[in-house]
């Protein structure tokens, strides 16, 4: 069976809707297996930036090393799933799955990219991945080397900023765009990895497909498209760890709506 680890995290978004994201991760844990799902708390203040250059800084460093110790309890074995909350929870999650072997795909329609230098915002989520790269502020940001630029591959991203452009192009990571056929199983393949971390940020979707995401971009993947993928993921490569984030409903009603399409990309996910 997997596990499901749900982290309400909302100060690593740079969204004015931030606070919507408590709702989503809560209305996802409401229609996951109760005895397989750990709920962490996630304290309602910002939180101080600590000169770190990220905003709420002190607040997601005790929200990163909660996360990471609930991880620990895990063993190597188990097939976790990391829930959201921003982009954030994702790092930790990487770092309890990361060895020699293990490639990242990244699905999001951002890059997550920047630094605390870089930021046009100060938002962890947006240097999310970067600090899984091992850059960014301490207590945030996983060792250098955990995963290598080389084992990375960022799919459906189309908001992506200069300075991320200029990261992408001098470290060897992997970029794939379009709405169909990206072929991500063929890229892994080429990092010479035989296991895989998946992250999904719900704003690859193309908006058409889900309604309560905080930054939506057009020109996104459809669920079925995400799913295969995925699928195609798990044939040739063991998935050893993953994430799901990003869901922001507009009022806690509404997360109805995109619920079905959450649940059948968190089943291909957690898939044994």
């Amino acid at each position: 069976m997997a596990r499901f680890i749900v982290v309400p995290q909302w100060q690593g978004s740079p969204s004015t809707r931030a606070m919507a994201l408590i709702d989503g991760a809560d209305a996802i844990l409401g229609d996951l297996p109760s005895a397989a799902s750990t709920r962490i708390e996630v304290p309602y203040e910002a939180g101080e930036s600590l000169e770190t250059g990220v905003l709420r800084a002190s607040t997601l460093r005790r929200i990163f090393r909660q996360l990471t110790e609930e991880l620990e309890g895990f063993g190597a074995s188990e097939r976790l799933l990391v829930i959201g909350g921003d982009g954030g929870v994702a790092v930790p999650a990487i770092g309890h799955a990361a060895s020699d072997d293990t490639a990242v795909v990244w699905f999001d329609a951002h890059a997550a990219l920047h630094s605390p230098d870089t930021s046009p915002t100060g938002a962890y989520e947006g240097m999310a991945l970067r600090a899984a790269l091992g850059d960014g502020a301490e207590g945030l940001t996983l060792p250098r080397g955990s995963v290598a630029p080389e084992r990375v591959v960022l799919a459906g991203a189309r908001a992506v900023d200069d300075a991320e452009q200029d990261y992408i192009d001098a470290s060897g990571i992997q970029t794939l765009a379009g709405t169909s056929d990206l072929d991500v199983a063929s890229a892994v393949a080429r990092t010479g990895a035989s296991r895989v971390f998946v992250h999904v940020d719900l704003d690859v979707l193309d908006p058409a497909h889900i309604a309560g995401v905080s930054d939506a971009q057009p020109f996104g993947l459809a669920p079925a498209a995400l799913i295969e993928e995925i699928a195609a993921l798990r044939e040739r490569f063991d998935l050893v760890g993953a994430s799901l984030t990003g869901f922001a409903p507009h009022a806690p009603a509404d997360a109805v709506e995109d619920l079905g399409v959450i649940l059948r990309l968190i089943g291909a996910l957690a898939k044994a």
